[in-house]
């Protein structure tokens, strides 16, 4: 009796003078869900801000990421396993994802990057007091579709005709569409409308699609068509179309031109929602921002391979310029 008595104290005694080795605090585990393509600008961002915030990764948050491939039901299975798996907190970049990790999960406290408006699509009660276990950072895209293609025909006076690709079961998607069907009519375009519901579709109507058939392709918000920018800015580039987009960081990668928010100062923005979310605060006490700053970047080399000049005004108005 003594042997176990003895035992048992230096059991005690060891736990005491470490603690650590008897219960490791665990670090919060992020399960990151996003389309692919030019939104993983997000997550850099996202990584920045939280570095910014006195938060290390690897010591104080761990990133886990799943990249959906603009597939809504991989994104569904992955939101489930991030659930039985008990991460701390779900990342959802782009409105399919998001929807999709909403609907797959019960328990675990969402925050998003979304660029449409979260409460028409279901998401949150409202933007002042989301209601629930999802928040985050709103940002503009749908929104700013006529002016896009506003600035696409100043950058081309010739711009005559415009194609773009989306899921016709994308509702945002749709609504962008009817948007730029509006203004291209009023600015005398032909807007070519192509629509796909797989990867597979897109991939097919940018193969089969002719030189000359259009002048530039044209963006419209679809995180299964950005999921592919890389492909869709290959094409262009093989076709001699120009391309217009709302990233900046796919001028960079060739694409003539775009306009909108950046990904990555969006993701950096998101940051104090998972900082606050990860301390404890409830998503439906933390009020949904909108962020409204948008930027024009230009891509002039990719202009000098189109045999473009791009307009004096419009170039004074771009917040960068690749030369």
């Amino acid at each position: 009796m003594n042997r176990k008595i003895a035992f048992l104290l230096a059991v005690v005694m060891m736990a005491c003078v470490n603690p650590a080795g008897a219960q490791q605090a665990k670090i919060p585990r992020i399960g990151v869900l996003f389309p692919g393509g030019p939104l993983h600008e997000t997550i850099e961002g996202l990584r920045q801000g939280l570095k910014d915030l006195g938060l290390e990764e690897g010591k104080h948050f761990t990133l886990t990421i799943r990249d959906t491939q603009g597939d809504t039901k991989v994104g569904e299975e992955a939101a489930k396993s991030f659930e039985r798996e008990k991460v701390n907190l779900l990342y959802a970049i782009g409105s399919s994802v998001i929807a999709a990790a909403k609907h797959a999960t019960a328990n675990v406290p969402i925050v998003f990057t979304i660029g449409s408006d979260p409460v028409a699509m279901g998401l949150v009660k409202e933007f002042a007091k989301p209601g629930g276990r999802l928040t985050g950072v709103h940002y503009l895209v749908k929104e700013l579709t006529a002016k896009r293609l506003q600035i696409l025909k100043e950058i081309l006076p010739k711009l005559s005709r415009v194609i773009t690709f989306y899921d016709p079961g994308n509702p945002v998607a749709v609504e962008a569409a009817t948007l730029a069907r509006d203004e291209a009519k009023r600015l005398g375009l032909k807007f070519i409308e192509r629509q796909v519901k797989s990867i597979e579709e897109l991939r097919s109507g940018l193969q089969t699609m002719k030189s000359g058939e259009a002048d530039a392709i044209f963006y419209l918000p679809d995180t299964m068509i950005v999921s592919q920018a890389q492909l869709i800015l290959e094409t262009a580039a093989a076709k001699k179309m120009a391309t217009m987009f709302q990233d900046e960081s796919l001028v960079s990668k060739g694409a003539l031109a775009s306009y909108g928010q950046n990904y990555h100062e969006i993701g950096r923005l998101s940051a104090k929602y998972v900082q606050r979310v990860l301390s404890g605060t409830a998503p439906s006490e933390l009020r949904v921002e909108t962020a409204d700053n948008v930027e024009l970047a230009i891509n002039l080399k990719t202009a000098k391979q189109l045999g473009l000049n791009v307009p004096a005004q419009v170039l004074a108005r771009a917040k960068r310029v690749i030369k």
